[in-house]
């Protein structure tokens, strides 16, 4: 496996908290977000643990502005935005993942090594994403890096 690893700067992560459990509701927030576009990347929902729950994704750092508009006001203000910014993403791709079981464990396991605060993890069978705050990132991509060897 030689996988290919690839680096993007300047990353927002928004969690917003408490929002309704609804994919209709879910697919508005980001029909919204692209008709001011903006790209959004890395997407993760948290399991309903009753009707609402917390939806995570990230922006460049350069869009936070116009989703912070958007955010404060959603769902009469109930929902609640959790920003970080300055992160970076370090993605970890190879076609041959998908039939190879593990590779998460390494990528994992390497990030632990370097004492890497992950803020986010996803995956697909090809790809696995992490972000890191810029103050781990040295470090975890130099880690993550030994992967290829």
């Amino acid at each position: 496996m030689k996988p290919e690893i690839t680096v993007y700067e300047d990353v927002t992560l928004i969690t917003l908290q408490n929002i309704p459990a609804d994919i209709s509701f879910i697919a508005e927030v980001f029909e919204r977000i692209a008709g001011m576009g903006v790209d959004v990347d890395m997407i993760s929902l948290s399991p309903a643990q009753s009707e609402r729950t917390a939806l995570s994704f990230t922006i460049k750092d350069e869009d936070l502005v116009k989703i912070l508009s958007y955010t404060s006001k959603l769902d009469d203000g109930s929902v609640k935005s959790i920003v970080s910014s300055g992160n970076n993403k370090i993605s970890v791709n190879d076609e041959t993942m998908e039939n190879c079981p593990g590779v998460a464990a390494k990528v994992f396991a390497l990030a632990a090594q370097a004492k890497t605060e992950i803020r986010l993890i996803t995956t697909s069978e090809s790809q696995i994403s992490l972000l890191v705050t810029k103050s781990d990132f040295d470090s975890a991509y130099a880690k993550i890096q030994e992967i290829a060897e």
